[in-house]
């Protein structure tokens, strides 16, 4: 179990000796790499700290509604100045992530910073590359944990309406509104005390899950009709997406997410897989119910990894070959399931 009292003495530690503090989250930031970003951002804010924030790439769209994500710096769009907030700031915060690669282009930049590195995060299988690691993989999402630790801080006082619904988005992200990860009696205490604050959970609710496109419900509609196999002697499911099948249905950032859970909802399903193509490699995302740890399974064959059950992983083959290298596998991973 973290001792949040610990981390909050080191973290505050680190806080008040620090004149320019720098932000980053990870490479194509969900919901709770920019929740939990952004409520720190306005924690730190409130304090009067100088505070800068760094993406390595652009938000999903469904998440730019929320307050300060219109002053998070992208770096593939202005490298120079995300390159001088690197070199400037005495201190880096990262979130949700603990292995370097995630942080895209910005990678080498951080990693040469003469600044002092803090992570929080709730993964597993952590690198080593800063000088202090908050973590625990037992936390629903990292957005919980920097709530914990900004709770502890400000001895539970501090109440901020945008900083909520950033917590808020964090944590209904990363458990799929509760349908998986790790999440106890604690997390909905925590939410209650969200609500407490004043944030309108039905329009959060409504930006997040239904705020999609035409074009991303008929994608939709094709995944499940058309690109879906179901392997049943393996109780598993999983669903591939070409390039061009994502060119037919205007494709924009964010439109397959939550895809991967669908096929969990087949009657004797308990592991799903979406395979998509893209210019550059093959991204693969995997969930699972009970006892099968996807996140193992993806950082033995994708080069991936993540929770227990929500992982993810990578290919630079052909989508054909990772198909094949997926069923291999499967089958060298469930085939006693048969």
């Amino acid at each position: 179990m973290l001792d949040i009292d610990k981390y909050k003495k080191e973290l505050s530690h680190y806080l008040n000796n620090a004149d320019n503090i720098l932000l980053i989250c990870h490479v194509n930031p969900d919901g709770d790499a920019a929740g939990s970003m952004l409520a720190f951002y306005h924690y730190l804010n409130s304090r009067g700290k100088n505070t800068s924030m760094i993406s390595p790439n652009y938000l999903q769209e469904f998440l730019t509604w929320m307050n300060g994500s219109d002053r998070i710096n992208i770096f593939i769009r202005d490298r120079k100045k995300c390159r001088e907030l690197i070199e400037n700031a005495d201190l880096i915060i990262m979130f949700d992530f603990n292995q370097s690669n995630r942080l895209g282009e910005a990678e080498k930049y951080v990693l040469k910073s003469k600044a002092k590195k803090v992570i929080i995060d709730h993964h597993l299988n952590s690198e080593s590359f800063s000088n202090l690691l908050i973590s625990d993989h037992t936390r629903s999402s990292t957005s919980e944990l920097v709530h914990e630790l900004v709770s502890a801080i400000s001895e539970g006082h501090f109440v901020d309406k945008n900083y909520s619904e950033a917590i808020y988005v964090g944590i209904i992200t990363d458990t799929g509104n509760f349908e998986h990860g790790y999440f106890n009696g604690k997390t909905f205490r925590i939410i209650a005390d969200l609500f407490d604050t004043g944030i309108d959970k039905d329009k959060i609710n409504d930006l997040l899950f239904n705020n999609f496109s035409e074009s991303r419900i008929r994608l939709l509609g094709y995944s499940i009709y058309e690109r879906m196999v179901l392997l049943p002697e393996f109780h598993t499911a999983y669903i591939y997406l070409t390039l061009a099948d994502l060119e037919r249905f205007n494709y924009r950032k964010g439109d397959t997410e939550g895809f991967v859970n669908l096929p969990l909802s087949i009657k004797g399903i308990d592991f799903s897989t979406l395979i998509t193509e893209r210019e550059d490699n093959i991204k693969l995302s995997f969930r699972s119910k009970g006892d099968f740890s996807v996140s193992e399974f993806a950082e033995k064959y994708f080069n991936g990894g993540g929770h227990y059950n929500a992982a993810g992983g990578e290919s630079n083959d052909s989508l054909e070959n990772t198909i094949k290298h997926f069923l291999e596998a499967l089958k060298k991973e469930r085939g006693n399931d048969a």
